[in-house]
């Protein structure tokens, strides 16, 4: 029997970059498939009440430094030196979103993860603006004309409000979230624990 773990992603969570390369090394080592729903964190945060943490602890005295101190700690682990935060942050995801559903509707939602990932969490490349996601996908290995015709249909606008209403009625407020079955685990952190239950 296959096993499955279901992530839920948007570009914008930065701890969505740093689980996502220990994820997969996770996979492959118990022989797991790795499926994504692109959501909308913003859209999630809205319908759950959730904030960023840089907003949701802005007055909790000592958090915020400590959830750094957590996220260096993960960074240095994992080797991450080339992880910098983006300068745009907050930034809307809303069109890389949805050029996300485009690029699985070509069973390629892996590979444009891949691609955007370093440019916006390494590179600081701001995937609000128009012109250089233009740019982007022109530059790229996807058939960016196709693809920018494509977000703008209601099928895929429709698609990502659907998947972000679905996850929060799973249960689901943030980024990154990951489903084993119908085991929900959170962050970055639970990495180890899904590892533990694949092994099991």
């Amino acid at each position: 029997m296959t096993k499955t773990i279901e992530m839920l992603f948007d570009f914008v969570s930065p701890n969505g970059y740093l689980a996502w390369y220990p994820l997969h090394q996770i996979a492959r080592k118990h022989g797991a498939t790795i499926i994504v729903t692109p959501v909308l964190l913003g859209g999630m945060h809205k319908l759950t009440g959730n904030a960023p943490p840089m907003i949701r602890d802005a007055q909790i005295k000592g958090k915020s430094a400590y959830e750094m101190l957590e996220m260096n700690r993960f960074i240095i682990r994992h080797g991450f030196t080339r992880f910098t935060m983006n300068p745009h942050f907050p930034f809307s995801t809303v069109m890389l979103q949805r050029l996300l559903l485009a690029a699985q509707e070509q069973g390629r939602d892996s590979e444009f993860i891949e691609y955007v990932l370093p440019l916006v969490w390494e590179q600081g490349f701001d995937g609000a603006n128009v012109e250089a996601v233009a740019a982007m996908l022109e530059a790229s290995p996807f058939d960016g004309r196709a693809m920018l015709e494509r977000i703008g249909t209601d099928t895929i606008k429709q698609r990502l409000i659907d998947n972000t209403s679905a996850a929060v009625s799973r249960g689901a407020f943030g980024i990154p979230t990951f489903f084993v079955g119908e085991e929900m685990f959170f962050g970055k952190e639970r990495l180890g624990q899904i590892e533990e239950l694949l092994a099991g």
